[in-house]
């Protein structure tokens, strides 16, 4: 018999995600792999069986001192893969509503030293021990929205230095919370203001001794750039990204958010791990990126903010693999998953199936997790417990709080 020191009971459904091909494109995105009355069991942090409670007793055999704990008729999805945060800075921005409100963009509040670089600023002031606080407890609130799988970049100190101090931070941070975090270098998220004017000295000092010494100290598994007007051009991000890939990181790119770049198509012609934003590209940027196999990452709740509309439905419907995250950053302040499905599905159109599948196992491959973002035999306990009678409540619902989440088989947060 299978052996347990955890068994999860009295779900009405669970979805698995554990059926069809990862990623999930096109009708594929709607098959959850759901199992009704269902039961989980859990072996030293591993998912040891999933099936319909009636089996339970003649599969699972309970260890002494295992636990069991009823999920009195709720639902399990796997714990949420944030595929896109900015989760690790000081300080914030509220002070920049007044000016939005008042019509300036995001790229003129940033030219008058606002946005990115007052993040910058309060980022580079903060000392270590606040730091890490600060980003401690923003990251344990996105644990207890179900969250087990977070993308965490730099990019708010702008010097070689210092974003090498905030990658170490990463896997201590992971440690504090409990949670799986993925680094991700975005040196290139802004110009320094030590380099107005010359940005491409900027990126040959990110080429020739960041990424160097990132890649041989494995402190990043992808490299990111801003490719924006104001920001980095499509040169500059080439340059950068090829040399991040043959050192052997993955490339990402901030593309296409205010204007149509040419970032979308960059991230064709590199086949990078994923594209993220994409609010401006077009129908042809999303047929290259489907023929690419390149991940769309989109995060409808900034595309809210900005009073926009996430191409979900159009970029689903293109063939695309399309993943979500969060954004989480001074400028969209949101720690929510769920909150980021629902948006998903009322503002950019998807079916509850297809947002829970891009904030899952589709999440995972957008950051290079092979088991997150599913629910399979030998696989994470990663698990999110709703108070829902049916999964399709995510999505639908903008409130949606899990009662319980464990991460490798630890109660992470409840309810």
């Amino acid at each position: 018999m299978i052996r347990a020191d955890l068994v999860l009971t009295d779900f009405s459904e669970v979805a698995t995600l554990n059926r069809g091909p990862i990623p999930r494109t096109g009708p594929a995105m709607r098959e959850l792999g759901i199992v009704r009355d269902a039961a989980i069991a859990v072996d030293r942090g591993r998912v040891a069986w999933i099936g319909p409670e009636r089996r339970l007793r003649r599969a699972v055999r309970l260890e002494r001192g295992a636990r069991t704990v009823s999920a009195a008729g709720g639902v399990a999805v796997p714990g949420f893969v944030d595929a896109h945060s900015h989760a690790l800075f000081a300080g914030d921005r509220a002070f920049e509503l007044e000016m939005r409100a008042a019509g300036a963009s995001y790229t003129e509040i940033a030219r008058e030293g606002g946005g990115l670089y007052a993040t910058v600023r309060a980022t580079r002031a903060a000392s270590r021990a606040d730091l890490l606080g600060e980003s401690s407890i923003r990251l344990a609130r996105m644990a207890a929205h179900g969250t087990t799988s977070i993308e965490v970049k730099t990019g708010y100190r702008l010097s070689v230095p210092g974003e090498i101090d905030l990658l170490r931070l990463i896997p201590v941070l992971a440690h504090r919370v409990g949670v799986t975090l993925v680094p991700t270098f975005l040196g290139a998220h802004g110009i320094p203001p030590e380099y107005a004017g010359r940005a491409n000295a900027y990126v040959d000092r990110l080429v020739r001794e960041a990424l160097p010494a990132i890649a041989r100290r494995r402190l990043a598994r992808f490299c990111d750039v801003f490719c924006e007007p104001g920001f980095f051009t499509l040169e500059q991000s080439e340059r950068l990204l090829r040399a991040a890939i043959d050192l052997g990181l993955g490339a990402k790119i901030h593309a296409d958010e205010f204007v149509r770049s040419g970032g979308a198509q960059l991230a064709a012609r590199l086949r990078a791990a994923s594209a993220d934003h994409l609010l401006a590209s077009t129908a042809s940027d999303r047929r290259r990126l489907a023929t690419a196999g390149v991940t769309a990452v989109l995060l409808p709740v900034t595309a809210f903010a900005s009073g926009r509309v996430s191409p979900a439905r159009e970029t689903v419907d293109a063939g695309v693999a399309v993943a979500l995250g969060t954004d989480c950053s001074p400028n969209t302040w949101v720690e929510s998953m769920p909150l980021v499905l629902a948006h998903a599905v009322h503002g950019g159109h998807l079916t509850p199936a297809e947002a829970l599948t891009a904030g899952t196992v589709n999440a995972a491959h957008a950051i290079g997790l092979a088991e997150a973002g599913r629910l399979a035999v030998g696989g994470p306990a990663d698990i999110a417990v709703f108070p829902f009678a049916s999964v399709d409540q995510l999505g639908y619902r903008f409130d949606a709080w899990p009662s319980a989440v464990y991460r490798q088989g630890k109660l992470v947060s409840s309810r």
